[in-house]
């Protein structure tokens, strides 16, 4: 089995379902008392927080190569960061470090292009909704990704810093999300990407007309295949 080498909290909410999901993954596929070989350099998202406000990626790049290298010092064999915002400066991680990183935009697209969808809607931070970074390399893939009316983006990211991000889960924001994936579905979409690993907290299944593409999961689950690929 290889080890993971997961990079969080962004926010540590988040990264408590990366967790858990690598490790239900692992015991699902080996049984017995099986679980997953892991390791976690989880980071002061205060700080994380304020360069991405300032537009300090520069710095952000630093602070998260330094702890993939920490991580691959630790024996990782492959690095992912349990966040869809901090993808802006995969790159850099990337080149930080010798070993792998796992993508979550690809993971995700691989799903939806599994599924047989080609038109998805996407919810996210401002970062991840309005930059190339994400949606670029979702539509190099061959989606067609739609993103929610400037006021319905200011809406989602502020729900996101200010109330998931903080373990606040709350009603009217779940139906003001419910809104805005059902605009996504009016426009044509065929499926919704909640690319924030924290929205999962907050919808359910059951809460949208539209499959849900829970990109948390998606990631941790495909971690956790990876590290037992022989």
């Amino acid at each position: 089995m290889k080890t993971i080498g997961l990079l969080g909290g962004m926010s540590w909410e988040s990264t408590v379902s990366y967790y858990r999901i690598v490790n239900t993954v692992v015991k699902e596929r080996l049984g017995g008392l099986h679980s997953a070989r892991c390791l976690l350099y989880s980071v002061d998202f205060q700080e994380i927080e304020a360069c991405q406000s300032a537009g300090d990626w520069d710095r952000s790049a630093l602070l998260l190569g330094a702890a993939a290298q920490n991580l691959e010092k630790g024996g990782a064999d492959f690095i992912v960061i349990c966040t869809n915002t901090m993808h802006k400066v995969a790159p850099r991680i990337q080149e930080a470090v010798s070993i792998p990183l796992l993508h979550i935009a690809d993971v995700t697209a691989a799903e939806i292009l599994g599924r047989g969808l080609r038109s998805v809607g996407l919810l996210g931070t401002r970062y991840t909704m309005e930059e190339d970074f994400y949606c670029g390399r979702l539509r190099r893939q061959g989606l067609e990704v739609l993103i929610p009316d400037a006021p319905e983006r200011d809406m989602i990211n502020k729900v996101i810093f200010e109330e998931l991000c903080l373990g606040v889960i709350r009603e009217d924001s779940r139906k003001k999300f419910q809104a805005a994936m059902a605009g996504l579905a009016g426009r044509g979409a065929r499926g919704v990407i909640l690319g924030c690993t924290e929205i999962g907290l907050l919808l359910r299944p059951e809460d949208a007309e539209l499959p849900l593409f829970d990109t948390t999961v998606l990631h941790a689950t495909a971690a956790a295949n990876l590290a037992l690929e022989s």
